[in-house]
């Protein structure tokens, strides 16, 4: 069996930089105001750390995990919580930090639960936007990248829980 081939896409030092912007971005939204960071596992958890460190507000951090179910080997449009919020957001400034958005159905499962959820305001973080392949009406409000294709590895995204450790971003070819 032959290595998949990776190359790079975006480099370390780009990705520390638009990091570094989003950061600022988002703490002039926040400004002044609590924030809860709610990292999507596993494939966030880089960017997440990363993002967070450059966030100059009074921030609380908490984790969920998201599991499909349905037909098939691809994954489901149907999601639910392998590991929830342990936090109210009841009222609360609200970020969602997502690895990569695409079809949209993981990040709209997340953005409508919270909404039932009554925060004060909620925003959607991810590293990369693949908007081309969205399959709902879902913005994502600080995009790190705007990538049209290729299947993409680094920076936490993974193939087969392999290749998460990169420091940049990839695309993998088979």
């Amino acid at each position: 069996m032959q290595e998949p081939q990776l190359t790079e896409v975006i480099p370390p030092e780009a990705v520390q930089a638009r990091i570094a912007e989003l950061g600022r971005d988002i703490a002039a939204r926040f400004r002044g105001q609590p924030l809860v960071a709610v990292c999507v596992l596993k494939g966030a958890f880089l960017f997440f750390a990363d993002l967070i460190r450059c966030l100059d507000l009074d921030l609380t951090v908490e984790f969920v995990r998201l599991s499909s179910y349905g037909a098939g080997t691809s994954r489901g449009k149907h999601q639910v919580f392998a590991k929830d919020v342990e936090t109210s957001l009841d009222g609360k400034n609200v970020l969602v930090v997502e690895d990569i958005v695409d079809t949209g159905h993981s990040a709209d499962f997340l953005l409508r639960t919270f909404r039932e959820r009554n925060p004060r305001d909620l925003a959607l973080a991810s590293l990369v936007d693949k908007f081309e392949r969205r399959e709902v009406e879902l913005t994502v409000d600080f995009p790190g990248f705007h990538l049209k294709k290729g299947f993409l590895v680094g920076f936490g995204m993974d193939y087969a829980e392999r290749y998460r450790e990169l420091r940049g971003i990839y695309e993998l070819t088979l």
